[in-house]
């Protein structure tokens, strides 16, 4: 009765109800693409041997780990500098804003690209991808451009169009499972799950650069994509400063995954990091709601003041929602994920259970921390989320080597829960410590002020 009371009494507040109903817009499409994703790695899995399947894992592995370095968090700017901006009517600063994330993901993603290519050659052998599959990993790292672009996403969001977001979420698995269906039937082996990988990701990458372009031409907003560095740095206050402290902290904590897949293959051996490809995407689908939440609840504090105890307040209630959430996640991922695995992979890849399982005791941890980073972006501490992402992950790194050559692959699941338990203490203290400043805090960043 008393719960009852208390999500009827949540449930008035109109920001909550739309974090909620922007999470929904997301999980749905969130949803469909994790079947097809499970479809188009079920194909993978069967189609090639699991050394085959473990290459696959690498290469895509390094494309999104070089781009995970060089890329510029780009759709938090664009929020959080273009939706005050959106707000007052101000086009051109929205111009301004949308202008200079272009710019960005630009120039960063062909440096990727130039430098992804210039070192594989000498990084391959090491990560266990192999001189024979050198050329499909070059070409993977042409994506590198696309791979890091996050304006577009930005731009959505900013719009609050969520349901297209969540269309475009189904591009890439849909994409990926009727091609992974065809290579698996038509026989065409490791290459063709390559490329079938590859014109997926180019495809969904695609597909939002679209919705985004059609979005600002029926808002009229024109010249919104005009790449632009140092004009728009100059108008837009802290503007460097804001983006290269997400970008260094999101770099550090985005590569999480690829580097992890490329440690654990360089260090045992490509059918290991196939495993542990396996049981993280399976943590990652069950984590999927405090993600989404994240992405809903992100946008709609940022137009709240953070003096009041408003924004304070829905992220303990979206905290309490996604631990419960967790909750139940974790009782099906225990009874179903090994029946899943061996039906969809195959028994010889069962052995990923064990290490899911291991994995999942920091989902509930992993899923109610998933506000702190939106609460200190949002108090204007972005430099202690940087402090915090880099330190969970250097002794995330640290931890993952050495428990995998005292452990082996059993290791890799025990650096993976520590480091997320690093991740959230580290950025539970500079949150609390906001919070009771909170009094100090200001709105929205100037705009138009000396950079």
């Amino acid at each position: 009765m008393i719960a009852r009371l208390s999500m009827k009494r949540w449930l008035s507040d109109g920001v909550f109800r739309t974090i909620l109903r922007n999470a929904s817009y997301l999980a749905s499409g969130k949803l469909g693409g994790a079947v097809l994703g499970l479809v188009a790695l079920a194909c993978a899995g069967r189609g090639m041997s699991p050394a085959l399947f473990g290459t696959l894992v690498l290469i895509h592995s390094y494309a999104n780990g070089v781009g995970a370095v060089v890329k510029f968090q780009t759709w938090q700017f664009i929020v959080r500098y273009g939706a005050p901006a959106l707000e007052r009517g101000d086009m051109a600063a929205l111009r301004d804003v949308t202008g200079f994330a272009f710019g960005l993901d630009l120039a960063s993603g062909l440096i990727g690209m130039a430098g992804g290519m210039i070192l594989l050659p000498w990084a391959a052998e090491w990560f266990g991808i192999g001189a024979q599959n050198l050329n499909l990993a070059l070409l993977y790292c042409t994506l590198i451009p696309t791979m890091t672009a996050a304006t577009p996403t930005g731009i959505l969001r900013v719009f609050d169009r969520f349901d297209q977001i969540a269309m475009q979420q189904l591009v890439s698995p849909l994409l990926r499972a009727v091609g992974a269906v065809i290579s698996y039937f038509g026989g065409f082996g490791f290459t063709g799950f390559v490329l079938t990988w590859y014109v997926a990701d180019l495809g969904g990458d695609l597909c939002l650069w679209a919705m985004s372009v059609q979005e600002l031409r029926r808002r009229k907003v024109r010249g919104a994509l005009r790449p632009g560095l140092f004009g728009p740095a100059r108008r837009l206050h802290r503007a460097w400063g804001f983006v290269w402290t997400t970008n260094v902290a999101h770099s550090i904590w985005a590569a999480w995954g690829p580097v992890s897949n490329l440690i654990v293959g360089a260090l045992l051996s490509p059918a290991a990091a196939g495993l542990f490809k396996i049981a993280a995407t399976f943590f990652d689908s069950a984590s999927k709601p405090a993600e989404l939440m994240s992405r809903s609840f992100y946008p709609e504090i940022m137009r709240l003041d953070p003096s009041s105890r408003h924004p304070w307040q829905l992220a303990v209630r979206s905290a309490l929602i996604s631990g419960a959430i967790a909750l139940v996640v974790l009782l099906v991922v225990t009874i179903g994920g090994e029946p899943v695995i061996d039906l969809v992979f195959g028994k010889r890849y069962v052995e990923a259970y064990d290490l899911l399982q291991l994995m999942t005791a920091s989902l509930v941890v992993a899923m109610a921390a998933f506000p702190l980073e939106s609460l200190l972006y949002m108090a204007g501490r972005e430099r202690s989320a940087l402090a915090a992402e880099g330190t969970a992950a250097l002794g995330y790194a640290v931890l993952l080597v050495a428990l995998v050559h005292l452990f082996g692959i059993w290791g890799a699941g025990l650096a993976y829960v520590a480091g997320v338990c690093l991740k959230t203490l580290f950025m539970l203290v500079p949150t609390v410590h906001a919070y009771r400043g909170r009094q100090g805090l200001s709105h929205a960043p100037a705009i138009g002020a000396a950079a």
